[in-house]
């Protein structure tokens, strides 16, 4: 297989090179295997690679494309989850070794979903334990590596590993969870495209849960076509997951998709999210407003006070502990000693919180959406950094809990905006800092409007060349 065609890993690329005969899905398979094989003791990605069901599904992929049997880009495309997504036969340990035996009965919606259309599972990823938190570090089950520097750098959490797998090429497509930035923090500070999707648009049954109320679906690719077509293909309602009933289906993203931005209405964000953000990463991301402007795209600045009113309320982190220890309390009250420190006492804090005050933070969460929606009426997407500093070093997060918590707070507090505002979302590269770290654009839309997201994504990264840089892993 060409080495070049293996590490540009889109789906894109791969689709046309698999309908070509220049590539088949089992000869695609053994090379990204080969690759984990070779990088993951470095790169920490992966805690399951699942070879033999890879291989397996290849075959059957191969033989379904020489009958003429095709079902579309993601046929015999291999992909891999983050350790929150059962998959049969497999433990979901949810980032802890006490839930090594917590086997899954059988593949989780999102699986079965990628499967239906011929993909190839190559394993599960690393995730902060039980998925809370933003940095990326597990001090349980150990941290994976940010492909993007020699030094043991944050590769943004939750979706970790799968936010280095795909970095490092290991797979052209992972999938994760975005509860606070989840998706878009590892994506920013590995230099990938994350989709965080609305709740409600993919089903979100059989991944171990962290907050009912914020936690969503969406996949960490290469390019913006890429998220676009996995999307696409994991979207829609069901049964297993109530919030995907009542929500209609929206169009073909992949139609709209390269319709440009000309007339398109875009604003920068001022309220809060521009506040003591690293220099760099704001000239990047302002100049990516230039870039979009200069594609047509109506591009001003605006207040958007909800934001204000959001971060001004500590009650946001202690509903999302309060409503994790639904399904890990039993963990937290017998096994406290032997969990991640930093973990299970930000999660113990749940229980601080009193039912009349739980429900007075739905409901403020339930007014703000309705207002931001008022404010956005004259936007469709608003453009702001998605971290306000790159990448740093694991040992100086880890120095102190001050440092820790300040770089938690500094990775998603633009990000956990949206998931209270019920936004969605597109991280991708728009720059690298002076000491070549990425640098991640957020283009937030309104609820439901993850093609206008993807549109204006799509017209940024054909515009530029950020997408075609690729770590140094020699």
């Amino acid at each position: 297989m060409k080495s070049a065609l293996l590490q540009s890993a889109k789906i894109i690329d791969l689709a046309a090179a698999l309908r070509t005969g220049d590539v088949t899905p089992v000869s695609l398979a053994e090379a990204f295997l080969a690759r984990i094989e070779a990088l993951n003791a470095r790169l920490h990605a992966f805690i399951t690679v699942t070879a033999e069901r890879a291989l397996a599904e290849a075959r059957v992929a191969e033989a379904q494309l020489r009958a003429g049997l095709d079902l579309g880009y993601l046929h015999g495309i291999p992909y891999a989850v983050k350790d929150l997504f059962n998959v049969k036969g497999l433990a979901t340990t949810a980032g802890t070794r006490l839930l090594a035996n917590n086997v899954a009965e059988r593949d989780c919606a999102a699986v079965r979903k990628l499967a239906m259309a011929g993909m190839t599972l190559v394993g599960k990823t690393h995730t902060v334990q039980f998925a809370f938190g933003g940095i990326g570090i597990n001090h349980d089950q150990g941290t994976p590596r940010n492909p993007w520097s020699s030094m043991h750098m944050a590769p943004g959490g939750s979706s970790s590993g799968s936010a280095v797998a795909v970095g490092a090429d290991l797979t052209p497509v992972a999938l994760g969870t975005d509860t606070g930035g989840s998706v878009r923090v590892p994506a920013a500070l590995c230099g990938t495209v994350g989709l965080k999707t609305t709740v409600g648009r993919i089903s979100r049954a059989g991944v171990y849960p962290l907050s009912w109320t914020f936690d969503s679906v969406g996949p960490l690719t290469r390019c913006v076509e890429d998220a676009a077509i996995v999307y696409q293909a994991l979207r829609g309602i069901d049964p297993g997951d109530d919030t995907t009933v009542s929500v209609p289906p929206d169009d073909d993203v992949l139609a709209t998709l390269k319709a440009g931005v000309k007339g398109i209405r875009l604003a920068f964000g001022e309220t809060v999210f521009f506040d003591d953000v690293d220099a760099e990463i704001e000239h990047a991301v302002r100049e990516a407003g230039a870039v979009l402007r200069a594609l047509g795209a109506h591009v001003h600045s605006m207040a958007v006070p909800e934001v204000a009113e959001i971060m001004s309320d500590k009650r946001r982190s202690q509903l999302i502990a309060a409503e994790a220890l639904v399904t890990n309390g039993r963990l937290i009250d017998e096994h406290f000693d032997s969990l991640d420190p930093v973990v299970a006492h930000r999660m113990r804090a749940g229980r601080d919180l009193s039912a009349t005050d739980y429900f007075a933070a739905l409901r403020q969460c339930s007014a703000l959406r309705e207002r931001v929606k008022r404010t956005l009426a004259d936007v469709d997407a608003l453009l702001v950094p998605a971290t306000l500093i790159p990448s740093r070093p694991i040992e100086q997060i880890d120095a102190s809990p001050q440092s820790y918590a300040d770089t938690s707070y500094r990775y998603a507090r633009n990000t956990s905006i949206g998931n209270v505002l019920g936004l969605c979302a597109v991280v991708l590269p728009c720059g690298f800092t002076r000491s070549g770290l990425p640098v991640g654009l957020m283009i937030y839309a309104k609820p439901f409007a993850e093609a206008v997201a993807l549109r204006v994504a799509w017209a940024y990264e054909q515009a530029t060349s950020w997408q075609h840089r690729r770590p140094d892993l020699s």
